[in-house]
């Protein structure tokens, strides 16, 4: 049952990180809104490292934003809280590799080796949570200016790139949920200890007690 649980948890910390690689690379963190447009001549989207353009013909051209501090807040944010998210799940991916039961790495200590694996569900919780943290202020800002009536400027819509992150933050928590409930699990069978056998214990000193009082028996014996 802990191997399954633990193998579950790696290809889910594992599949969550592929999909915040996933929706980095994705475009449309946010699309502009065709709401109350009859007549659709071009699109932008954006993600957190580029604007994009694309006209009615097909015809796109995208650039990169030319500052850092220029930008907003939250981007800025979101672009650090994602970067920890990677980092955060290779380190767990590496931890579980190690802590798990059925690897070879560190030995037979097995006490070790749940530590580790502990370690590791820990990484992958930090990582959905950067990743949640991070796709939920995004989308937060698109809804406030969506429905802000006084916001003149181009107004946005939730993306593919923002679901691919809420998948990836969902598959790291389960993950980390999973390695660390493996480990509660195995934390019984760790605290073993060597049994006391008082019986043992007793017939060991009647032996030497009943070596001890032979030579005196013999030397009695032997003066009479």
């Amino acid at each position: 049952m802990q191997d399954v649980m633990e193998v579950t948890a790696l290809f889910l910390g594992f599949g969550g990180l592929i999909l915040v690689y996933v929706s980095l690379e994705d475009q449309y963190w946010k699309e502009s809104t065709q709401d109350g447009s009859v007549i659709l001549t071009s699109a932008v989207y954006e993600n957190l490292w580029m604007s994009c353009a694309s006209d009615s013909t097909g015809v796109y051209d995208c650039r990169e934003f030319p500052s850092l501090f220029a930008l907003p807040g939250y981007i800025q944010a979101s672009r650090a809280l994602m970067i920890a998210s990677i980092l955060f799940g290779a380190f767990g991916l590496v931890a579980t590799l190690v802590g798990m039961q059925c690897t070879k790495v560190c030995g037979e200590n097995y006490v070790l080796k749940g530590r580790i694996a502990a370690i590791g569900g820990v990484f992958f919780l930090l990582q959905g949570l950067c990743t949640m943290i991070a796709v939920s202020w995004y989308a937060a800002n698109i809804t406030q200016q969506f429905f802000d009536q006084l916001y003149a400027g181009t107004k946005y819509e939730i993306g593919q790139g923002l679901y691919i992150g809420w998948s990836s933050a969902v598959l790291a928590l389960c993950g980390g949920s999973c390695l660390l409930c493996a480990c509660k699990l195995n934390s019984p069978s760790e605290k073993t200890s060597y049994p006391y056998q008082p019986g043992s214990r007793r017939h060991m000193l009647s032996t030497v007690a009943t070596s001890q009082a032979a030579p005196s028996n013999y030397g009695r014996n032997a003066y009479v």
